[in-house]
Order: C-alpha cells, then structure tokens, then sequence
C-alpha cells in the first residue's frame, strides 16, 4: 500500500501572529514554532509556503514608532524598513535548521498581468523543487490599494490557488467555528469540518450561516455556527476573521482545503497534516475528478465538447492517498476545515475569475447564456445592456437577465427582473462599441463600427464562469456606457 503522497501548504501568519501588538517586539517563540513545523513538514515530503505579514509592524519597532500611521506615505515607508529586517529574521531563524528560504513580494498588478501571473507561479514551483521555502508578502511599498483596502489573507489564497497548493492554513486568534455561541452556551461543540462555504456570511459581530448548513464534527449534521471574534482585525493588520471567510471561500473554489487554526500553537499545523492524511472519514482532503458535477464544470470552463475530465484535469486534482490509522480524536487539534469544491476552477479560468479586477459590466439574455454553456461564445445579439468604461481585453462581471426590453424601463434598465452575476470575461471590444453593437447580429458589426475584428463579443475560451450562479451581481459604480 502506498504511503501518503507529499503536499502542497500553504501557510498564513497575520502581522499580530508575528510581532506583539502593543511593543512590536518580534513574537519569537511563535515564529521559532512555525519554522520548526515548516521544516517538520519538509522533511516528511511535503512542499511549504509561507505568507508573511509584518513588514509594517516590524518596522514601528525599527523606528520606535508606537502606533501604526495612517498616512499612506509613512505606511510604506515602514514597510520598506521592515521587510529587510523581517526577512532577516526569518532567515535567521531557519538558518538554525539549514533550511534555505526565499523572499517574493508580489502586487495586484502583479496578479492581474497574465505574463507576471506566469512567472512567478513558475518561480514558485521551480523554488518548491529545490527544497527551497519561498515566503510571500504584499509588496507594501508599492501596493497603495492593500495598504488601505486589502489583506493577506486574499494573497495566501490567490498564491494556494496559483501553485494548485492541497491545503491553506489561515492562522487567526480563535480554535475553530463552533455550533453555538461559545461565550453563552458552555455546550458549544467545535465543528472541525464544513461542506458548504457558500452558506457562510458575516454579520457586524459573528459570523455565522444565515441558513442551515452540513458541518461536521465526527459525523454531518445540521447546524448554526460561530466564529468566537468579531470582523475586525488587530491594530496593526488589516485583515479580519471576514477576511478569512473570504480568502477561504476563494480557495476552496479552486480545490485547496482551507483550515482555520489557532497561530499561537503553530505545532497543531503539522498534527491537523497528519490527522487529514490518516483520515477515513467523507470529509479528509479527497478531490475526485470523476465525480459527475467535476467533470461537468471542468467541461463547462475548459470549452471542451465532452463531458468528462481529461488526463490533464486528472493530474491537477490528484486525491490524497490515505494511510491506515486508529484516529484518537482527542489527539486532534481544534481547527475548521473548509472543504474543497468539487468542481474547481483553475489557471487562466481562476486567473479570470480573480486575478483582475473587473471594469465593468455586461447583462446578457437566457439565450446567450444558454449558448455559452453549450461552448459558443457570446455574440453581440445576446448583450442586454453594459455598463461602465474598459477598453479590449479587460475584464467585466457578466450578469444574466430574466428578461429583455425593447425600451428602457422606469428605472433606466433594458431588462426586466433580477440580474444574476454567473461569472467573468475578456471582451474583445471596448465598451463603446459593445453600446452600439448589442442586440445586433455579426454581420452588422462592420457597418456598426467600420470594422469588425471578431465576431464575439467574447471569445469562449475568455469566459469564466463561478462554481455556483445564484449570486446577485455586484454593484457597479460607473456609468452605462
């Protein structure tokens, strides 16, 4: 029998799992424990990555500065002065080991450049493959947009999802998600497996599931959970236990089993490891590629005519092999696992998906969507209606509509009903000239603009569509165009 097979982890530290909040001394005995676990892991076969906040915080101790500031200018500043010496420390610390590291800061702008995209994936792996454990950050010296907005715990997903990583462990100040509001009810169970994140909302204090949901603890069953924190982060950071929820709900939907642990027992990483590979149960970390609804959505998203996986789809979602163990689950450490969707999206489709920031907006018809399903592309006479201002090539959310008006409504739409976001698009003409050509057959589109450089308004290969569709559209700040 073979043995379990090695493991791509992916592991968040959040800056308050790194320096201590009110002195912004560097938490060593933490950061001693996450090095001695990453080398553990190493040595058993599997393949680590570290996503490293803290530069900021490191550097309000290098400066003596008390409390984080809240110019932009200053903020990177800081963040300058810390990264050299975080990644001093880092370096410093698993020199002990004889274990070699490697620093990759990576931006927005970074992401959404597919040629950018490419080559740090291909760093990462070739870095994996020689034994070497990259650490990732948020370039804050640059990245304005994270400094005010963003958080780490979307990079660890995006760069789990990159690099097709098997587990994301989401390091934060609480155990796990419970079955009851721990504070008011002694009772309160811990969940440690949850099915459908999909279901999973965050109010202003708990996160909680707004509808029932299939969790488990030793068995499925249904329950109301709780996340013991509220949304907001420490003082330093900038992320929250909303983030997380998020950040899990972007990896799971590309395969990656997300665990959200405690930071201050670092050690539980390699247990929760352990405990997954050695798992019987429905819930261990299983993809399989010929389950019916994977297949169809890697059909679905690859624009390929038949409806089971290919060779390569196989390859990319490989199960974990499991060893025979008698589980103790009192030896468990308390966690939540997020499971994987069962029909991941992947590569470019990801890329897509969450990789750019989308500039605007397309409604099309029943009939175009229904053509986009059966791999056609989206034609011109399938687009309802656009809003906002991109060029070619950029990215739009793309929104279903019930049904289509022939003249604007009361309210300025050309569509009746509720807009559904389904997805993702490159376009292939700016949103002026999608204005005058929607509603339109091909053909026109020459006569309509002067010249006609596709037939679609998307190609299908450029279309990416979410694991579920019954997500309200995004609102949209700019104009129709």
């Amino acid at each position: 029998m073979r043995g379990p097979r090695s493991l791509g982890v992916v592991i968040k530290l959040g800056t308050s799992s790194i320096v201590d909040e009110k002195t912004h001394e560097p938490l060593l005995s933490t950061l001693t424990l996450i090095v001695e676990t990453a080398v553990k892991l190493r040595k058993d076969g599997h393949k680590v990555i570290i996503v490293s906040s803290g530069a900021i915080g490191v550097g309000l101790q290098r400066m003596d500065v008390e409390r984080r500031p809240k110019h932009i200018s200053k903020l990177q500043a800081l963040a300058a002065i810390g990264q050299c010496r975080l990644m001093s420390l880092w370096d410093s610390l698993f020199n002990h080991l004889r274990q070699p590291i490697a620093q990759i800061l990576l931006t927005r702008s970074d992401i959404s450049d597919r040629s950018r995209y490419l080559n740090a994936q291909n760093t990462i792996h070739e870095l994996l493959d020689m034994g070497v454990i990259p650490i990732v950050n948020e370039n804050d010296t640059l990245a304005v947009s994270e400094i005010k907005f963003g958080d780490n715990d979307t990079l660890s997903a995006i760069t789990a999802a990159m690099v097709h990583a098997d587990l994301l462990f989401l390091m934060t100040d609480v155990d796990c998600l419970y079955d009851k509001n721990p504070r008011t009810n002694p009772d309160a169970q811990p969940i440690e497996v949850v099915e459908d994140i999909g279901a999973l909302v965050a109010d202003g204090k708990w996160p909680l599931f707004a509808a029932p949901s299939r969790c488990l603890r030793t068995s499925f069953l249904t329950c109301a959970s709780y996340f013991p924190v509220s949304q907001a982060g420490s003082s330093l950071g900038t992320g929250g236990m909303s983030t997380k929820i998020v950040a899990a709900r972007l990896a799971t939907s590309a395969g990656v089993t997300t665990v959200i642990t405690r930071s201050s027992n670092p050690g539980n990483i390699h247990k929760i490891v352990k405990h997954i590979q050695g798992s019987h149960s429905p819930a261990s970390l299983t993809t399989q590629v010929n389950h019916p609804s994977t297949a169809a959505l890697a059909s679905l998203n690859n624009g390929s005519g038949s409806g089971t996986s290919t060779p390569a789809a196989a390859a990319a979602t490989p199960s974990i092999e499991q060893a025979p163990a008698v589980i103790d689950r009192s030896q468990i450490p308390l966690h939540t696992r997020f499971l994987p969707s069962p029909s991941p999206v992947r590569d470019r489709y990801f890329w897509i998906l969450h990789g750019l920031r989308p500039h605007g907006t397309l409604y099309i018809d029943q009939g175009a969507y229904k053509a986009l399903l059966g791999k056609a592309g989206l034609l011109p006479v399938g687009v309802v209606d656009v809003e906002g201002f991109f060029a070619q090539q950029e990215a739009v959310r793309l929104c279903v509509v019930d049904k289509r008006r022939s003249t604007p409504g009361p309210d300025g739409k050309m569509w009746e009903g509720e807009a559904v976001e389904v997805g993702r698009c490159l376009t292939n003409y700016a949103s002026a000239e999608i204005a005058r050509i929607k509603g339109h057959q091909s053909v026109e589109i020459g006569q309509l603009l002067g010249y006609a450089d596709s037939e679609y308004v998307a190609q299908r290969e450029s279309v990416s569509f979410y694991n579920t569709v019954s997500r309200p559209a995004s609102p949209v700040g700019g104009h129709r165009a």
